[in-house]
């Protein structure tokens, strides 16, 4: 397994880091296309869709995105949808927690593949245009997750149910402590001040989000990266939910030994637009 592991991870890097660095984003926006799609194609057999119908969703979100992507939607200023995004991921995210995985299968089908696909749709409008806007910028949305998940990991082993009684949420993921979300907001809020006072000290030709957010007031860089890191782990508790409500381990096997593409990006889903959104704050 950890072999498996290994060799996909360096399959991935290797596919996505000459992408990343690529002097134009397009060979960046083409790959997380088709991450994007597989996703779908994962959502699909998710909500109990045979192959031919998850393929055919994973079409409809591949077209959706070509569409946009002609359109030249990638270009364009978006606040309005950013917000909009961001406002049901807090309040569909509460709602689906709130009810559970008995509740997941109460919500009809056709809403539940409708609003995968628009989530998924709008992570990748997010994240090719964070890409465009600049390496430092995307690569700030994308480590502020990274870190949350490896400092609540080890938090969570070192300090987990020492200061509370109760687990975060036992009936969708019972390795999730209260401890472990804490220690997550902590490494992030290292992580967002120590890369803005970088940004500052080396000049950064392209601002990181920390280095917008710490220009408005180095208040909101606190409660803003807080913030991700809090809807970081609702991504990761929505799919755990809607796992278990489908009796899956995993989202897929497309990425041996570690899940499927869903498994490496639930968190992404809502922070993404998140960041995008709270990068387009003027006041």
């Amino acid at each position: 397994m950890l072999k498996q592991r290994i060799l996909t991870a360096v399959v991935l890097l290797a596919i996505l880091l000459p992408a990343l660095f690529w002097p134009s984003p397009v060979p960046f926006t083409a790959a997380a296309l088709v991450l994007i799609a597989a996703g779908a194609w994962e959502w699909g057999r998710l909500n109990g869709y045979g192959n031919k119908g998850a393929l055919f969703i994973a079409f409809d979100c591949l077209a959706l995105c070509a569409v946009s992507w002609r359109l030249g939607l990638l270009e364009r200023p978006m606040p309005l949808w950013w917000a909009a995004a961001g406002a049901a991921w807090v309040l569909a995210g509460a709602w689906l927690l709130r009810g559970g995985v008995a509740g997941w299968p109460r919500v009809p089908r056709a809403v539940r593949v409708v609003a995968g696909v628009l989530a998924l749709w709008t992570a990748w409008l997010a994240v090719s245009q964070a890409r465009a806007i600049g390496i430092n910028f995307l690569l700030s949305v994308l480590v502020l997750v990274w870190v949350a998940d490896v400092f609540a990991y080890f938090a969570g082993r070192a300090f987990g149910l020492k200061f509370t009684s109760g687990k975060l949420a036992p009936a969708i993921s019972p390795g999730k402590s209260w401890e472990g979300v804490w220690g997550g907001m902590a490494g992030v809020l290292v992580l967002a001040l120590c890369w803005a006072a970088a940004d500052r000290h080396f000049g950064a030709a392209v601002p990181s989000l920390y280095s917008r957010l710490a220009e408005r007031g180095w208040w909101l860089l606190v409660i803003a990266v807080l913030f991700l890191s809090a809807m970081s782990v609702v991504g990761d508790l929505v799919e755990s939910l809607i796992k278990r409500s489908a009796g899956a381990k995993d989202s897929s096997n497309l990425l041996p030994g570690h899940g499927g593409v869903l498994d490496r990006v639930d968190a992404l889903l809502p922070t993404l637009p998140l960041a995008m959104m709270l990068a387009s704050l003027h006041f």
